[in-house]
């Protein structure tokens, strides 16, 4: 058998360019992007195809110390998914260094994964520092933990991504491939729906209400003409966060409502026609419907 396939899960601290490293690989936009951190909430697998190989990366949240259920139930998801991967790809941000976070992770090393994982080291946004610095982190990272390989990429600019592309497919394991070739994602669609608009939404607004809220496809009618109608939940946690949502005349829920029917549309390659509805739901982060919804383990938060 000439085929290969297997998981690769990208971890690291919350913003170390998982999500955008996940994209550049497939491709096309399957996990959330936003400048803010704890973006990610659960596991996005995405897939890619290279020569004979299936790469099915796992975007895992990233890696702090959690506060909330929600918060325990994310990081319990990311240390699983580099549990059970066939490689594991250790994100560090090159302007970053060593920080309380990655140490941290690396300490977690020995608690979570177990001995033998293939861990690679990927330092990313290396656009960002000098040559010189690049080499001693690389030495610094290398000392402190023994990985198999090391790789210096920006994901955003995508530098380096395809050797690492190469590399990856040639080290899984030799089997059939798990999924159908143009299938991309794995995850349904009505959530990859709920996580577009999501995005939206934290782009928009402001310091921690985007870490308050959470959104549900309520509804996914195919339409006659081609098209299709999505009805969406906000759940917030306070009638003011549903004032804020809203905006000056409803301005502001108009434009998230507006950029996440573009996407959308491009996404699936049709018209939407996308309605949002915003709940108050004060115990959403205490209710195991929404983390199911989510993709998140309930008691994993425990």
């Amino acid at each position: 058998m000439t085929q290969r396939c297997g998981f690769i899960a990208l971890i690291g601290e919350p913003n170390a360019g998982k999500s955008t490293l996940l994209n550049q690989m497939v491709g096309a936009k399957v996990s959330i992007v936003t400048h803010k951190v704890q973006t990610t909430r659960a596991r996005i697998r995405g897939i890619a195809i290279e020569g004979e190989s299936q790469l099915v990366f796992v975007d895992t949240p990233g890696l702090f110390r959690p506060r909330r259920r929600l918060d325990r139930a994310m990081v319990s998801a990311a240390w699983s998914g580099a549990a059970d991967a066939d490689l594991v790809l250790f994100l560090v941000e090159a302007h970053r260094g060593i920080t309380e976070g990655v140490q941290a992770i690396l300490d977690g090393f020995l608690e979570h994964i177990p001995s033998g994982t293939r861990i690679s080291l990927v330092i990313n946004k290396i656009d960002k520092v000098k040559s010189e610095n690049l080499l001693l982190l690389t030495s610094e990272l290398n000392n402190i933990y023994n990985f198999e390989n090391t790789f210096m990429i920006s994901a955003e600019k995508a530098y380096g991504v395809e050797s690492l592309k190469t590399w990856l497919a040639a080290e899984l394991p030799f089997g059939p491939w798990h999924y159908p070739e143009d299938q991309i994602a794995d995850a349904p669609l009505r959530q990859i729906a709920a996580e577009i608009t999501r995005e939206k939404l934290t782009l928009r607004l402001h310091q921690e209400l985007p870490y308050q809220l959470t959104v549900e496809t309520e509804n996914w009618v195919e339409r006659k003409d081609g098209s299709v109608r999505i009805d969406q939940l906000i759940y917030v946690m306070r009638d003011g966060h549903k004032g804020i949502l809203l905006g000056p005349k409803g301005a502001t829920i108009k434009g998230v409502s507006m950029d996440a029917r573009k996407e959308l549309e491009a996404f699936l390659d049709r018209k939407v026609h996308l309605f949002l509805q915003i709940k108050v739901r004060p115990n959403w982060l205490e209710e195991s419907a929404r983390y199911d919804e989510i993709g998140l383990n309930f008691r994993d938060g425990d």
